[in-house]
């Protein structure tokens, strides 16, 4: 079979790899573990690693405060001033893990974003950043009022919670590359 699969990969002069399956079993050949082993031993050596895995899960309970403060307002109309304290608190600490996840990916990998292995969870935190600072601005200026400040704050939040999902899918992914390249299975 493999022999049969070999000449078909030869002879295939199709431009569109998905018609014979040859672009999946392309990516999952040439699949990079998320770390190189130079890279995997400046993550476990920096103590930006150990900032990052004190400050997510701080950020996180912060998030779920505010968005209880949020949703509360949003249903009574009661407690504008706390629910807009606790949306600045967590803009603050978002602020505070995206410059130090920053040195940690210039420590790691050698650029402050964008880097290969995080490109996407990047991107889309330019758009989380992009949402709460919004929020900021409109509180600052007093654009909008309460519930429409409120409504943005949420957007922010909705922003977060997919950006969070990428970055513990990711270390998902890194978990399973390191315990492929501990039993000898690394592609």
């Amino acid at each position: 079979m493999n022999g049969l699969s070999g000449l078909l990969d030869a002879l295939d002069a199709s431009p569109w790899g998905a018609t014979t399956g040859r672009a999946r079993r392309e990516a999952a050949a040439s699949r990079r573990p998320l770390y190189t082993p130079e890279e995997r031993l400046r993550r476990d050596t920096t103590p930006w690693t150990l900032v990052q895995g004190v400050l997510a899960p701080i950020q996180f309970a912060v998030f779920l405060v505010s968005l209880g403060l949020v949703l509360n307002f949003l249903m009574t109309g009661q407690g504008l001033a706390v629910a807009t304290a606790s949306v600045v608190v967590k803009t603050g600490l978002l602020y505070t893990i995206m410059v130090t996840g920053c040195v940690w990916e210039k420590v790691v990998f050698g650029r402050y974003l964008f880097a290969p292995a995080f490109f996407w969870e990047d991107v889309f935190s330019m758009l989380v950043l992009a949402l709460h600072t919004a929020y900021l601005a409109a509180v600052l200026t007093g654009f909008g009022d309460g519930q429409g400040q409120m409504l943005l704050a949420l957007a922010a939040y909705a922003a977060y919670v997919v950006n969070a999902a990428q970055f513990l899918l990711k270390l998902r992914a890194a978990r399973i590359d390191e315990a492929r390249s501990h039993t000898g299975l690394a592609a």
